[in-house]
């Protein structure tokens, strides 16, 4: 037995349980991206400088994410709901390739128009390859989930990010570049992908690797406006990021960046109770279970908006010392800069929540394939946002990104669970 294939047996390795370990570490790998999404900005920030942390943190969660989402094509919901096998893994493996380097070609041609100095615009293109090969690795993990092999999807999200966070991180504290450590991030990302993810599947002689790149037009034909719609939630999602980056210095970026952290563990909360459920809910669904159906729908949307208003009451009673601790951890010169977006620290939270209960009705509209009453929502509230935040940002600053945030989120928020209330409604009475 060959060392690869001793280590795809170790990683596959699940113990009597698979249900629990499919749990498990889908809740480690979220977890370990999430907090890496987190705290990456800031530790920038602490080492690099204020303006270091606002570039890497524009190029991280903001134009890398969007890439990514160009990456991904927005396929993951549909790939892992894809339980009839309309579609072969190597199809989806072959479609990724075309999408990967449209999106570096997308990344490129942004940064060509940004007007950014020629070492922001590096460091954030080295950011914006990191995440797409991120984008890449994901329809690994979407076929693990797929297959009901969510622990080899956690254990692909955690080991990956663990590797190459330690290396970005290395990279800084000892070339004291961010240009170098997102260098050394980038073949990291590589590194894990064949490590964790090409090297286990290939060992998985269940999954068909075989595809057609000819496949690839009516698989971007059945998910565009699934893509479509993925990429303008996150212009949404981020359109305050954008507008501080366009009216704004770096620093400021950086700082909201740091407000916005909550948001994270939010969706984490909320990922580590929809992604295991999602599955149920599609069997419920194709299986004309709509009592049961409803009634897990019902207590999930209860749960992640319980979490939700548990968050914004942290915020509100213990935001302001810890904004005051993070200074403290940023070093002296930060102090002062944080504590006083107490109030878009709290506004930020409570907007994070009411995206965290549109991603759940985002999945039931995915499942029920009505890909056009999304695709319609997200057109709508793309409008609003691109008149909104600039707006917003250029008036009243920081506070004014954080109310552009809240206002999209709420809106897109009720439109989502709306559109997903009337779609089961009319699938009732049409099943």
């Amino acid at each position: 037995m060959s060392l690869a294939d001793r280590w795809a047996g170790f990683l596959m390795k699940t113990g009597s349980d698979k249900e629990k370990q499919n749990i498990v570490w889908n809740m480690i790998g979220s977890f370990c991206y999430a907090f890496a999404s987190m705290v990456l900005a800031f530790l920038v920030m602490r080492i690099a400088g204020e303006d270091e942390g606002g570039v890497f943190a524009f190029g991280y969660s903001t134009l890398g994410q969007q890439m990514f989402i160009v990456a991904y094509f927005g396929l993951r919901p549909f790939q892992i709901t894809d339980g009839t096998g309309e579609y072969r893994f190597g199809d989806y493996l072959r479609h990724r390739y075309l999408t990967c380097g449209l999106a570096v070609l997308a990344g490129l041609l942004f940064l060509l128009h940004s007007g950014y100095t020629a070492r922001k615009a590096l460091a954030v293109f080295l950011l914006v390859c990191y995440k797409v090969i991120d984008g890449f690795a994901d329809v690994y993990e979407s076929e693990f989930q797929r297959s009901g092999n969510l622990h080899l999807t956690g254990k692909s999200n955690a080991f990956r990010t663990i590797l190459s966070v330690s290396v970005f991180l290395a990279a800084l504290l000892v070339c004291q570049s961010l240009t170098a450590a997102c260098a050394a991030a980038v073949a990291a990302q590589a590194a894990g992908v064949l490590i964790f993810d090409v090297t286990v599947l290939k060992r998985m002689p269940e999954i068909d690797t075989r595809g057609d790149f000819s496949r690839a037009v009516p698989l971007t034909k059945a998910a565009f406006l699934l893509f479509l719609s993925v990429f303008l939630d996150f212009y949404i999602f981020s359109a305050s990021k954008y507008a501080i980056d366009a009216y704004m210095d770096d620093a400021a970026s950086g700082y909201f960046n740091v407000i916005f952290m909550p948001t994270s563990v939010i969706n984490l909360a909320a990922g580590f109770v929809i992604r295991p459920v999602l599955t149920y809910l599609t069997d419920y669904w194709n299986g004309k279970d709509y009592g049961a159906f409803e009634r897990l729908l019902g207590k999930i949307t209860a749960l992640i908006w319980a979490l939700s208003m548990f968050a914004v009451a942290l915020t509100c009673f213990l935001g302001r010392p810890v904004l005051k601790i993070m200074e403290r951890l940023l070093g002296p010169s930060y102090e002062g800069s944080l504590a006083q977006y107490h109030l878009p620290f709290i506004i930020v939270v409570l907007g994070g929540g009411f995206y965290a209960v549109l991603n759940l009705y985002y999945y039931v509209l995915v499942i029920l394939r009505r890909q056009k009453i999304i695709f319609g929502i997200y057109v709508v509230l793309t409008a609003a946002a691109a008149a909104l935040a600039p707006a917003m940002v250029v008036k009243r600053g920081i506070y004014g990104a954080a109310c552009a945030y809240l206002i999209l989120m709420a809106v897109m928020a009720a439109g989502f669970v709306a559109g997903g209330l009337w779609a089961c409604r009319k699938g009732k009475e049409n099943g």
